[in-house]
């Protein structure tokens, strides 16, 4: 990127008189690591912010019903606030980059927090539908930057030997946060009011920014004022906005058979192609698309989102069986799933020790054959599975998500400069984000479409004169109950097989999927640690 007009500032605000002993001047390389107590406060205080941003993108899930109740509207109206919340957040993340650039990481990081404590507050005290989208328009805007620039701090605080145990330590946060969202959001709703799921993050996010600012303050990256780029931003906004809207009321607007979807993606698809060709010619792109030549980034990136993808629209899918076919209480459900994090807690410290050591790639990959074994374990699942059947692909998966996320990040991220790392780390969240998006609409559509496949099929030997159908109507009739409701109930037990089956059928590809995704892993270069390779720590000192 050409920096001809731009100007670079002095952000450490100091003279050469009152210089410390440390560089006050960020190198090329970037300030030595943290140490001791520093380093400790210092993945405190972003683990915490990390926490509260993850927290809140999914602790409002369960809320709704409470929310559109007590606004007065309708539950469909309601999923406007996870929508609002969704759609900012994905324009703002790929904005990393070039914010850091104008505003330093340490300010963004430190603002966006703060921005994130005002609005959170402003949504708990949210007085109508439309005040409350609004406030989680703004509140998912400023959160975009808070997980890459947290990210790019945690690794700058690490030596580069130990960059692995900087992204475990950094990971649990995100692993752990959507899995207690769903459980503490519910907690809230029903025994406080649902304001509360916003207010909690008040304390929180002003402790994470005070500690932040100050073990970082005297840690500030260069700012370079580049011109803004209007025609970036405003093709960003188009396709992202209309992209995540299509996703996120595809299947309640019954996707392409609606106008509105279908203008919707004329528009992302025009807006994406101006936007891809603008930005690999502007002079001062708003998102750093060349990122895409390196081969570690886009290799790691791609498995990294794919496999996220994957791995969210189960997350989505297994609740929503659990719940509506099998009939599981929220709060059952939520504990179904809830031991998924006890492996990643416990592992993520290991890989980050078995990264300084190793190749990162044979790690993904056996993520990936444990993400395969799980899938296949639950296309096994019938209508009479158990608890703990259902418990145990759900406790063993969190030791794929402790050996995927952390070695998939590492190889991302190997290799560049430390004045790319929070683009680079922006960019993989956004693809993350969206193939997250598209894993939920995917998974939850497919269900359906191939729960009434199966339920049509079903039927067709569950009709007079086949002899199963004719026995069991029988039996029922014997105990008293008359045909219509005896046809009703048999209908019931095949909406229940018809769905169950769906479920199996995606979890059979999922295991597919996640094999395939291995091929692609290997395609990435990384150098450990060990062989003397600038691994994700290189971009940060």
């Amino acid at each position: 990127m050409s920096t001809t007009p731009a100007t670079l500032e002095d952000d450490a605000g100091k003279g050469p008189d009152d210089a410390p002993a440390a560089p006050a001047q960020p190198s090329a390389g970037g300030y030595p690591p943290l140490e001791g107590s520093a380093r400790a406060f210092g993945t405190i205080a972003l683990s915490a912010a990390v926490f509260m941003n993850v927290l809140d993108s999914s602790i409002a899930n369960v809320s709704i019903p409470t929310i559109a109740g007590d606004l007065g509207v309708s539950a469909t109206q309601g999923t406007w606030v996870i929508t609002s919340f969704a759609v900012a957040n994905a324009i703002t993340v790929p904005l990393t980059g070039w914010l850091t650039q104008r505003f330093g990481q340490v300010r963004l990081f430190v603002l966006s927090v703060l921005l994130f404590v005002i609005s959170s507050w402003l949504c708990g005290f949210a007085w109508s539908l439309e005040s409350l989208v609004f406030f989680r328009v703004l509140q998912g805007a400023v959160a975009g930057p808070m997980i890459p620039l947290s990210q790019s701090l945690m690794l700058a605080s690490y030596p580069r030997a130990k960059a692995g145990m900087a992204l475990a330590l950094w990971s649990m946060t995100i692993l752990v946060g959507p899995i207690a969202g769903p459980l503490l959001g519910g907690w809230i709703s029903d025994n406080y009011s649902w304001s509360w799921i916003f207010y909690i993050n008040v304390p929180v996010g002003l402790l994470a920014g005070w500690a932040s600012w100050q073990v970082y303050k005297a840690r500030e990256s260069r700012r370079v004022h580049l011109p803004i780029d209007r025609m970036g931003l405003f093709l960003l906004v188009v396709w992202v906005g209309a992209l995540q809207l299509i996703l996120d009321k595809g299947k309640e607007l019954e996707w392409f058979a609606s106008p509105l979807i279908c203008v919707l993606a004329v528009a992302t698809v025009v807006a994406f192609v101006y936007f891809v060709i603008w930005e690999l010619t502007a002079a001062h792109p708003v998102v750093d698309l060349t990122l895409f030549a390196q081969r570690n980034f886009t290799s790691g990136t791609i498995a990294l989102s794919v496999a996220y993808g994957v791995f969210f629209g189960t997350v989505v899918l297994l609740p929503l069986w659990l719940q509506n076919t099998m009939g599981y209480t929220a709060t059952w459900a939520g504990v179904a799933s809830a031991p998924v994090g006890i492996l990643a807690i416990i592992l993520s410290p290991v890989v980050g020790k078995l990264l300084a050591r190793h190749d990162p790639r044979p790690i993904a990959t056996i993520a990936f054959l444990i993400f395969a074994l799980i899938s296949y374990m639950r296309a096994q699942f019938n209508t009479s599975v158990d608890l703990y059947t259902v418990m145990l692909p759900t406790f063993i998966q969190g030791a794929a998500m402790a050996t995927f996320f952390i070695p998939l990040t590492t190889i991302s991220l190997s290799g560049l400069s430390p004045d790319r790392i929070p683009a680079a780390a922006g960019l993989s969240n956004f693809f993350r984000l969206v193939c997250g998006a598209f894993g939920t609409s995917i998974t939850t559509t497919i269900w359906d479409n191939r729960a009434t496949l199966h339920h049509s099929r079903l039927t067709e030997v569950a009709r007079p004169g086949e002899p199963a159908f004719d026995h069991i109507m029988g039996g029922l009739q014997g105990l008293g109950v008359d045909p219509r409701h005896g046809a009703g109930m048999l209908d019931g037990v095949i909406n229940q097989q018809a769905y169950t089956m769906s479920a199996t059928d995606i979890f059979y590809a999922s295991a597919l999927i996640f094999l395939v995704l291995i091929g692609l892993i290997w395609l990435a270069r990384p150098k450990s640690a060990a062989h003397g390779g600038s691994g994700a720590s290189a971009g940060a000192h």
